[in-house]
Protein backbone atom coordinates (compact mmCIF):
# COMPACT_ATOMS: atom_id res chain seq x y z
CA UNK A 1 0.00 0.00 0.00
CA UNK A 2 1.58 3.66 -0.95
CA UNK A 3 1.74 6.44 1.29
CA UNK A 4 -1.39 8.29 -0.76
CA UNK A 5 -3.60 5.06 -0.04
CA UNK A 6 -2.98 4.24 2.95
CA UNK A 7 -3.53 8.12 4.34
CA UNK A 8 -7.09 7.94 2.56
CA UNK A 9 -7.60 5.12 4.98
CA UNK A 10 -6.60 5.56 7.93
CA UNK A 11 -8.72 6.09 10.43
CA UNK A 12 -8.39 9.56 12.82
CA UNK A 13 -11.21 8.17 15.86
CA UNK A 14 -12.18 5.31 17.38
CA UNK A 15 -15.54 4.50 18.73
CA UNK A 16 -15.83 2.98 22.36
CA UNK A 17 -18.67 0.78 22.45
CA UNK A 18 -18.45 0.63 25.73
CA UNK A 19 -21.15 -1.81 27.59
CA UNK A 20 -23.11 -2.90 24.43
CA UNK A 21 -26.77 -2.34 23.83
CA UNK A 22 -27.89 -1.56 27.67
CA UNK A 23 -29.71 1.31 26.68
CA UNK A 24 -31.78 0.78 29.61
CA UNK A 25 -29.37 1.02 31.98
CA UNK A 26 -27.89 4.05 30.78
CA UNK A 27 -28.78 6.35 33.49
CA UNK A 28 -28.19 3.87 35.83
CA UNK A 29 -24.72 3.09 34.72
CA UNK A 30 -24.34 7.07 34.40
CA UNK A 31 -25.58 7.97 38.27
CA UNK A 32 -23.68 4.35 39.38
CA UNK A 33 -19.70 5.22 37.60
CA UNK A 34 -20.45 9.20 38.73
CA UNK A 35 -21.07 8.06 42.58
CA UNK A 36 -17.81 5.77 42.44
CA UNK A 37 -15.45 8.30 40.93
CA UNK A 38 -17.05 11.17 43.19
CA UNK A 39 -16.47 9.01 46.68
CA UNK A 40 -13.22 7.86 45.21
CA UNK A 41 -11.77 11.36 44.36
CA UNK A 42 -13.35 12.13 48.22
CA UNK A 43 -11.66 9.43 50.15
CA UNK A 44 -8.14 9.46 48.30
CA UNK A 45 -8.08 13.08 48.89
CA UNK A 46 -9.07 12.83 52.62
CA UNK A 47 -6.45 10.27 52.64
CA UNK A 48 -3.84 12.71 51.37
CA UNK A 49 -4.87 15.27 53.35
CA UNK A 50 -4.95 13.48 56.49
CA UNK A 51 -1.45 12.03 56.14
CA UNK A 52 -0.09 15.47 54.72
CA UNK A 53 -1.82 17.46 58.03
CA UNK A 54 -1.26 15.18 61.07
CA UNK A 55 2.59 14.46 61.97
CA UNK A 56 1.93 11.26 63.46
CA UNK A 57 1.09 9.81 59.97
CA UNK A 58 4.40 10.79 58.72
CA UNK A 59 5.58 7.44 58.74
CA UNK A 60 6.80 5.12 56.05
CA UNK A 61 3.70 3.36 55.96
CA UNK A 62 1.77 6.08 55.21
CA UNK A 63 4.27 7.87 52.88
CA UNK A 64 3.15 4.92 50.52
CA UNK A 65 -0.26 5.01 51.37
CA UNK A 66 -0.29 8.85 50.31
CA UNK A 67 1.62 8.02 46.95
CA UNK A 68 -1.39 5.47 45.99
CA UNK A 69 -3.90 7.47 46.99
CA UNK A 70 -2.15 10.11 44.39
CA UNK A 71 -2.02 7.78 42.17
CA UNK A 72 -5.42 6.30 42.59
CA UNK A 73 -6.87 9.47 42.24
CA UNK A 74 -4.68 10.31 38.27
CA UNK A 75 -5.91 6.80 37.53
CA UNK A 76 -9.79 6.99 38.15
CA UNK A 77 -9.47 10.70 36.57
CA UNK A 78 -8.03 8.52 33.16
CA UNK A 79 -10.89 6.32 32.89
CA UNK A 80 -14.39 7.30 34.41
CA UNK A 81 -14.64 10.84 33.21
CA UNK A 82 -14.85 10.03 29.66
CA UNK A 83 -17.25 6.81 30.36
CA UNK A 84 -19.45 8.97 32.29
CA UNK A 85 -19.61 11.77 28.97
CA UNK A 86 -20.27 8.92 26.61
CA UNK A 87 -22.92 7.79 28.90
CA UNK A 88 -24.03 10.98 29.53
CA UNK A 89 -24.30 12.54 26.14
CA UNK A 90 -24.42 8.71 24.06
CA UNK A 91 -21.28 10.06 22.29
CA UNK A 92 -18.66 7.02 21.99
CA UNK A 93 -15.96 8.76 19.96
CA UNK A 94 -12.63 9.26 20.75
CA UNK A 95 -9.88 10.34 18.19
CA UNK A 96 -6.72 8.02 17.71
CA UNK A 97 -4.93 10.40 19.61
CA UNK A 98 -6.76 10.61 22.43
CA UNK A 99 -7.08 6.69 22.66
CA UNK A 100 -3.40 6.48 22.63
CA UNK A 101 -2.98 8.82 25.41
CA UNK A 102 -5.41 7.31 27.74
CA UNK A 103 -3.67 3.91 26.71
CA UNK A 104 -0.63 5.46 28.15
CA UNK A 105 -1.50 7.24 30.99
CA UNK A 106 -3.90 4.16 31.92
CA UNK A 107 -0.94 1.89 31.33
CA UNK A 108 1.59 3.76 33.28
CA UNK A 109 -0.37 4.00 36.62
CA UNK A 110 -1.34 0.22 36.98
CA UNK A 111 2.35 -0.87 36.09
CA UNK A 112 3.00 1.69 38.91
CA UNK A 113 0.13 0.31 41.34
CA UNK A 114 1.49 -3.01 40.55
CA UNK A 115 4.72 -2.28 42.08
CA UNK A 116 3.84 0.43 44.76
CA UNK A 117 1.24 -2.68 46.13
CA UNK A 118 4.57 -4.74 46.56
CA UNK A 119 6.26 -2.04 47.93
CA UNK A 120 3.71 -1.86 50.61
CA UNK A 121 3.75 -5.50 51.48
CA UNK A 122 7.34 -5.36 51.89
CA UNK A 123 7.19 -2.19 54.21
CA UNK A 124 4.34 -3.91 56.18
CA UNK A 125 7.02 -7.49 56.45
CA UNK A 126 9.55 -5.33 57.78
CA UNK A 127 7.23 -3.66 60.66
CA UNK A 128 5.87 -7.18 61.18
CA UNK A 129 8.60 -10.05 61.03
CA UNK A 130 11.95 -7.47 61.97
CA UNK A 131 10.28 -4.67 64.11
CA UNK A 132 14.04 -4.15 65.56
CA UNK A 133 15.98 -3.38 62.32
CA UNK A 134 12.97 -1.49 60.77
CA UNK A 135 13.63 1.90 61.33
CA UNK A 136 17.17 1.49 59.99
CA UNK A 137 16.16 -0.57 56.80
CA UNK A 138 12.98 1.45 56.11
CA UNK A 139 14.21 5.16 56.52
CA UNK A 140 13.80 8.22 54.60
CA UNK A 141 15.82 7.46 51.85
CA UNK A 142 15.10 4.05 51.05
CA UNK A 143 11.59 5.14 51.03
CA UNK A 144 12.42 7.82 48.47
CA UNK A 145 14.09 5.10 46.06
CA UNK A 146 11.29 2.64 46.79
CA UNK A 147 8.45 4.77 45.86
CA UNK A 148 10.70 7.14 43.19
CA UNK A 149 11.47 3.66 41.77
CA UNK A 150 8.00 2.74 41.12
CA UNK A 151 6.89 6.04 39.63
CA UNK A 152 10.55 5.79 37.46
CA UNK A 153 10.64 2.15 36.16
CA UNK A 154 6.71 2.41 35.17
CA UNK A 155 7.39 5.38 33.04
CA UNK A 156 10.12 3.76 31.44
CA UNK A 157 9.05 0.34 30.81
CA UNK A 158 5.59 1.75 29.23
CA UNK A 159 7.48 4.73 27.04
CA UNK A 160 9.29 1.60 25.68
CA UNK A 161 5.98 0.00 25.02
CA UNK A 162 4.35 3.39 23.63
CA UNK A 163 7.24 3.95 20.87
CA UNK A 164 5.97 0.70 19.20
CA UNK A 165 2.05 0.94 19.93
CA UNK A 166 3.01 4.79 18.22
CA UNK A 167 3.92 2.17 14.96
CA UNK A 168 1.00 1.24 14.46
CA UNK A 169 -1.98 2.19 11.64
CA UNK A 170 -5.49 1.86 12.08
CA UNK A 171 -7.46 1.53 8.83
CA UNK A 172 -11.09 0.12 7.88
CA UNK A 173 -12.65 -1.00 11.65
CA UNK A 174 -13.02 1.46 14.10
CA UNK A 175 -15.29 0.02 17.00
CA UNK A 176 -13.40 -0.97 20.19
CA UNK A 177 -15.52 -3.29 22.24
CA UNK A 178 -14.45 -1.79 25.93
CA UNK A 179 -14.82 1.17 28.06
CA UNK A 180 -11.66 2.83 27.61
CA UNK A 181 -8.51 2.30 25.58
CA UNK A 182 -6.72 -0.63 26.21
CA UNK A 183 -3.89 -1.99 25.01
CA UNK A 184 -5.36 -5.87 23.32
CA UNK A 185 -8.33 -4.01 21.57
CA UNK A 186 -5.99 -1.07 19.89
CA UNK A 187 -3.64 -3.90 18.79
CA UNK A 188 -6.25 -6.28 17.40
CA UNK A 189 -7.56 -3.42 15.81
CA UNK A 190 -4.24 -2.08 13.65
CA UNK A 191 -3.80 -3.31 10.13
CA UNK A 192 -0.46 -3.23 10.59
CA UNK A 193 1.92 -6.48 11.50
CA UNK A 194 1.33 -6.42 14.88
CA UNK A 195 3.54 -9.99 16.00
CA UNK A 196 6.29 -8.07 17.92
CA UNK A 197 3.58 -5.68 19.48
CA UNK A 198 1.96 -8.98 20.59
CA UNK A 199 4.90 -9.97 21.84
CA UNK A 200 6.01 -7.41 24.13
CA UNK A 201 2.41 -6.88 25.27
CA UNK A 202 2.79 -10.36 26.90
CA UNK A 203 6.20 -9.37 28.26
CA UNK A 204 5.23 -6.13 29.39
CA UNK A 205 2.46 -8.15 31.09
CA UNK A 206 4.15 -10.33 32.82
CA UNK A 207 6.97 -8.06 33.74
CA UNK A 208 4.31 -6.01 36.17
CA UNK A 209 2.50 -8.12 37.22
CA UNK A 210 3.85 -11.72 38.66
CA UNK A 211 7.25 -10.22 40.02
CA UNK A 212 5.26 -7.90 42.17
CA UNK A 213 2.60 -10.12 43.06
CA UNK A 214 4.99 -12.84 44.04
CA UNK A 215 6.77 -10.27 46.44
CA UNK A 216 3.22 -9.55 47.51
CA UNK A 217 2.55 -13.25 48.18
CA UNK A 218 5.67 -14.28 50.03
CA UNK A 219 5.36 -11.05 51.97
CA UNK A 220 2.59 -11.85 53.28
CA UNK A 221 3.06 -15.81 54.07
CA UNK A 222 5.88 -14.30 56.42
CA UNK A 223 3.34 -11.71 57.59
CA UNK A 224 0.53 -14.44 58.53
CA UNK A 225 2.95 -16.98 60.13
CA UNK A 226 4.23 -14.05 62.05
CA UNK A 227 0.58 -13.73 63.40
CA UNK A 228 -0.09 -16.84 63.70
CA UNK A 229 2.42 -16.47 66.76
CA UNK A 230 0.87 -13.48 68.32
CA UNK A 231 -0.04 -15.30 71.89
CA UNK A 232 -3.45 -12.77 72.27
CA UNK A 233 -6.27 -14.20 70.62
CA UNK A 234 -8.59 -10.87 69.94
CA UNK A 235 -4.31 -9.12 68.80
CA UNK A 236 -3.93 -12.51 66.29
CA UNK A 237 -7.58 -12.07 65.02
CA UNK A 238 -7.25 -8.38 64.40
CA UNK A 239 -4.07 -8.82 62.66
CA UNK A 240 -5.23 -11.97 60.47
CA UNK A 241 -8.66 -9.74 59.60
CA UNK A 242 -6.70 -6.98 58.16
CA UNK A 243 -3.81 -8.49 56.63
CA UNK A 244 -6.53 -11.07 54.59
CA UNK A 245 -8.42 -7.91 53.36
CA UNK A 246 -4.93 -6.47 51.79
CA UNK A 247 -4.29 -9.99 50.61
CA UNK A 248 -8.30 -10.12 49.11
CA UNK A 249 -7.70 -6.93 47.32
CA UNK A 250 -3.92 -7.21 45.79
CA UNK A 251 -5.10 -10.89 44.75
CA UNK A 252 -7.99 -9.44 43.22
CA UNK A 253 -6.46 -6.95 41.36
CA UNK A 254 -3.20 -8.74 39.93
CA UNK A 255 -5.40 -11.52 39.47
CA UNK A 256 -7.74 -9.06 36.91
CA UNK A 257 -4.89 -8.27 35.65
CA UNK A 258 -3.28 -11.94 34.97
CA UNK A 259 -6.74 -13.21 33.20
CA UNK A 260 -7.16 -10.20 30.80
CA UNK A 261 -3.59 -10.05 29.55
CA UNK A 262 -1.80 -13.12 30.20
CA UNK A 263 -4.74 -16.15 30.34
CA UNK A 264 -5.35 -17.59 26.39
CA UNK A 265 -8.53 -15.93 25.28
CA UNK A 266 -11.09 -18.84 25.52
CA UNK A 267 -14.76 -17.78 24.15
CA UNK A 268 -15.74 -17.75 28.34
CA UNK A 269 -12.87 -15.43 29.33
CA UNK A 270 -13.47 -12.94 26.40
CA UNK A 271 -17.34 -12.98 27.24
CA UNK A 272 -16.10 -11.60 30.80
CA UNK A 273 -13.75 -9.55 29.63
CA UNK A 274 -15.07 -6.36 30.76
CA UNK A 275 -15.88 -7.68 33.88
CA UNK A 276 -12.31 -8.54 34.87
CA UNK A 277 -11.07 -5.14 33.41
CA UNK A 278 -13.26 -3.67 35.36
CA UNK A 279 -11.83 -5.12 38.85
CA UNK A 280 -8.52 -3.58 38.00
CA UNK A 281 -9.75 -0.38 37.08
CA UNK A 282 -12.69 1.31 38.85
CA UNK A 283 -13.09 -0.95 41.97
CA UNK A 284 -8.86 -0.98 43.21
CA UNK A 285 -9.15 3.63 43.53
CA UNK A 286 -12.25 3.23 45.60
CA UNK A 287 -11.49 0.44 47.84
CA UNK A 288 -7.29 0.80 48.25
CA UNK A 289 -8.03 4.27 50.44
CA UNK A 290 -11.10 2.28 52.58
CA UNK A 291 -9.02 -0.88 53.10
CA UNK A 292 -5.69 0.37 53.90
CA UNK A 293 -6.03 3.72 55.42
CA UNK A 294 -9.42 4.87 56.56
CA UNK A 295 -9.93 1.98 58.32
CA UNK A 296 -6.88 1.96 60.36
CA UNK A 297 -6.90 3.44 64.03
CA UNK A 298 -4.38 5.98 63.52
CA UNK A 299 -6.53 7.58 60.52
CA UNK A 300 -9.59 7.46 62.66
CA UNK A 301 -7.57 9.50 65.24
CA UNK A 302 -6.33 12.04 62.34
CA UNK A 303 -9.95 12.46 61.00
CA UNK A 304 -11.20 12.99 64.86
CA UNK A 305 -8.67 15.67 65.29
CA UNK A 306 -9.22 17.04 62.47
CA UNK A 307 -12.61 17.54 62.79
CA UNK A 308 -12.59 18.56 66.37
CA UNK A 309 -10.60 21.07 65.08
CA UNK A 310 -12.92 22.28 62.55
CA UNK A 311 -15.50 22.12 64.77
CA UNK A 312 -13.71 23.93 67.83
CA UNK A 313 -12.66 26.88 64.69
CA UNK A 314 -16.29 27.16 63.67
CA UNK A 315 -17.58 27.80 67.86
CA UNK A 316 -14.76 30.36 68.17
CA UNK A 317 -15.64 31.89 65.13
CA UNK A 318 -19.76 32.47 66.07
CA UNK A 319 -18.51 33.43 69.77
CA UNK A 320 -16.54 36.32 68.24
CA UNK A 321 -19.41 37.57 65.61
CA UNK A 322 -21.95 37.22 68.94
Amino acid sequence: MNTVQRNKTEITEFILLGFGDLHHLQIFLFLLFLVIYILTMATNFLTILLILSDEHLHTPMYFFLGNLSCLEMMYSSTILPRMLAALMTGDKSISVKGCITQFYFGSFLVCTECYLLSVMSYDRFLAICKPLHYATLMNAKVCMQLAGGSWINSIAVISVYLALMLQLRYCGHNEIDHFFCEALPLVKLSCSDTFLVKLVTFAVAFVITFPPFISTLVSYIYIIAAILRIPSTTGRQKAFSTCSSHLIVVSVFYGAIIIVYLIPKTESVRDFNKIFSLLYTVLPPLLNPLIYSLRNKDVKDAMRKAAGKVLEGQFVNQRSKS
